[in-house]
């Protein structure tokens, strides 16, 4: 290996460029995909309905409101608004699979994710 004067490696930076190289010209000549949004060539969702928590509160609006005026046929799904006691049974049931999202306070996002907030769920 070389070392360039700036004390970098002369291989790295050459592998470097060429894969840049390379990975443009795939793209502009149609050889790799440019957008991974189509698996196995089809638009379809992969879910038809979805189950999507909340505690009702006046921020849960959207999905409450989303569900009732059927906004989501339009993409070809079906929302099913769950109604939960509490940001804990939210989590709860995300964790376990019942529920496939939530709308939900940051301080369950931080709390399911493992982090520690200075607040609670």
């Amino acid at each position: 290996m070389q070392d360039h004067p700036d004390g970098t490696d002369s291989e790295r930076r050459d592998f470097l460029r060429d894969s840049l190289a390379l990975g443009s010209a795939a793209a502009v000549s149609g050889i790799a995909p440019v957008s991974a949004a189509f698996a196995a060539g089809s638009d379809a969702p992969e879910k038809k309905e979805l189950r999507i928590g909340y505690v009702p509160l006046s921020d849960c609006a959207s999905v409450v409101i989303a569900a009732a005026r059927s906004f989501d046929s339009k993409y070809g799904i079906r929302i099913i608004p769950s109604r939960e006691a509490s940001w804990a049974s939210v989590r709860d049931k995300l964790a376990s699979g019942e529920l496939d999202a939530a709308h939900s306070s940051m301080a369950c996002t931080w709390a399911s994710a493992g982090r520690r907030p200075t607040w609670r769920c």
